[in-house]
């Protein structure tokens, strides 16, 4: 993805946008339909420049008229061009209608969608349903959907992959497999949702021109960019000493899992903690000691060991290979009547299900199947309405809620819900959300607020997943994510 803006709309709010452009501001709609057009095949070109022979598949409405638009400015610029259609273009209305005639009085030719597309093209443009599609795709154009995704060659899809939905991201009944999809006007939310991810391909975004202005409206979610952790993340003093950054206490690691306080604490150190102390089962503290020195490991069999760890803490990281044993209740029970700034992961919130309250100093960093648990209801009703879900674990725990995933979403109930549109396939790896807890356990010690500490960590740690991911996403491990922090964090 690549210069996407940090403002994600409803589908609602972006036909908003497109109105007041046009009936405010005097910008013709067949303008911003050509300036659409351009901006695909501009965008084609740049990513497919072997391709010399275009298929553009219309539908009804505006998309479709976007795909008569492409289709008469690439046949300009000397590109072989076959357009189909599965709606008698004579029930076309406004701008779409006069695209379709202008294609036409250019020399344009259009058949009627007959089953199949041509074996010869090498680049499908996708213009048949956009992002208001409220049904399943049925008939003809769930059959156009299937050739398409058969066909060999390269798919646009224009605004958004046909049969995705455009607030949800859910796929009504099949969708196109796009490679691009270029979408306009504003960012929807259905793009980043759901399955979407699976459907979209690379994702581009033209503006269109329309003023900055009109897009003032309340996003549907905010999503964070360079700007926003430069200023979060400044500079340091020159002057800087260890005391300024925070101490960290990393609380997990039952008997045979010292790998993931491990992760933990390194990515704590990594994001810039002044200090990082573990307080982990006997077995293996001194193992952790000896091949991370810069790691403060420390044995706690009672309450009392963790207590004098405790009264030298800022921030609390709680639940990395914590385990369900009665040790893990031990430290379970003392974490929990500590009211200290505190990120909580992986068993931490298992057993935060079995004895649920609300902490308002709290991140809770769920997986689907966690947040789940939490919310005692299941993994496919979470990833069924993943904002809804992380809405109801903000209300029902208090704090703030990171629920984990393709479109990591940050809520609370005091702020706008961010969405995070960097990440990759490759960080479905173990250790991954151990990573993250020490990243923004550390953000929180170095005094960003619980809001600030959540979306930072998430984006950082994204980031650094995309930086890792350069080599290839399969068999990426967490460390490779651990050892691209230092890139993201001091751009």
């Amino acid at each position: 993805m690549t210069n996407l803006p940090t403002r994600i709309y409803s589908v609602a709010a972006v036909r908003e946008i497109d109105r007041q452009a046009i009936e405010d501001n005097g910008i013709p709609g067949y303008t911003l339909m050509t300036r659409a057009g351009a901006a695909a095949v501009a965008a084609a070109r740049k990513r497919f420049p072997d391709a010399r022979h275009w298929q553009v598949v219309c539908g009804a409405g505006n998309n479709g008229g976007d795909g008569y638009v492409v289709a008469r400015l690439a046949s300009a610029a000397g590109i072989a061009v076959t357009v189909t259609t599965l709606v008698d273009p004579g029930k076309l209305r406004g701008d779409a209608a006069l695209a379709y005639q202008d294609f036409l009085g250019q020399g344009g030719a259009v058949s009627s969608w007959g089953g199949e597309l041509d074996d010869a093209a090498d680049l499908i443009v996708d213009a048949i349903l956009g992002s208001g599609l409220e049904r399943a795709v049925s008939g003809d154009f769930e059959r156009a959907v299937s050739t398409i995704n058969r066909h060999p060659g390269k798919v646009l899809a224009l605004d958004i992959p046909t049969g995705i939905h455009g607030d949800t991201g859910a796929v009504l009944g099949c969708a196109v497999n796009a490679d691009l999809t270029i979408t306009f006007v504003g960012l929807k939310s259905g793009l980043f949702l759901g399955e979407a991810a699976n459907y979209c391909g690379e994702l581009i975004y033209d503006g269109l021109q329309i003023p900055e202005t009109l897009r003032a409206m309340a996003p549907a979610f905010c999503s964070a960019d360079d700007a926003f952790l430069r200023q979060l993340l400044p500079r340091r003093k020159r002057t800087a000493h260890k005391g300024d950054f925070g101490h960290v206490l990393v609380v997990g690691g039952g008997a045979g899992m010292p790998g993931a306080v491990r992760l933990c604490g390194e990515a704590a150190l990594r994001t810039g903690a002044g200090r990082v102390s573990i307080a982990t089962d006997p077995s293996h503290a001194a193992l952790l000691a000896a091949t991370r020195p810069e790691l403060m490991s420390h044995a706690v069999t009672s309450t009392d060991d963790l207590d004098r760890l405790l009264a030298k803490t800022d921030v609390i990281a709680f639940g990395p290979g914590l385990g369900q044993t009665d040790w893990a209740r031990m430290l379970y029970d003392r974490v929990a009547a500590d009211d200290r700034a505190a990120v909580w992961d992986a068993d931490a919130l298992n057993l935060l299900a079995a004895n649920p309250y609300q902490a308002r100093q709290r991140i809770l960093t769920p997986h689907p199947g966690e947040a789940a648990t939490l919310l005692d209801t299941t993994g496919a009703a979470v990833q069924g309405d993943r904002p809804a879900a992380a809405q109801a674990l903000a209300e029902r725990y208090g704090g703030v809620a990171v629920l984990k995933g393709a479109g990591t979403l940050i809520a609370s109930a005091q702020h706008a819900t961010w969405l995070c549109t960097a990440g990759n396939p490759g960080m479905a790896a173990p250790g991954m959300g151990d990573v993250l807890t020490g990243i923004i356990a550390a953000l929180l010690a170095q005094g960003l607020s619980l809001q600030d500490a959540a979306v930072a960590g998430v984006e950082v740690h994204a980031r650094a997943g995309d930086r890792a991911a350069a080599a290839g996403e399969r068999g990426m491990i967490a460390a490779d994510l651990v050892g691209q922090l230092r890139g993201v964090l001091n751009q």
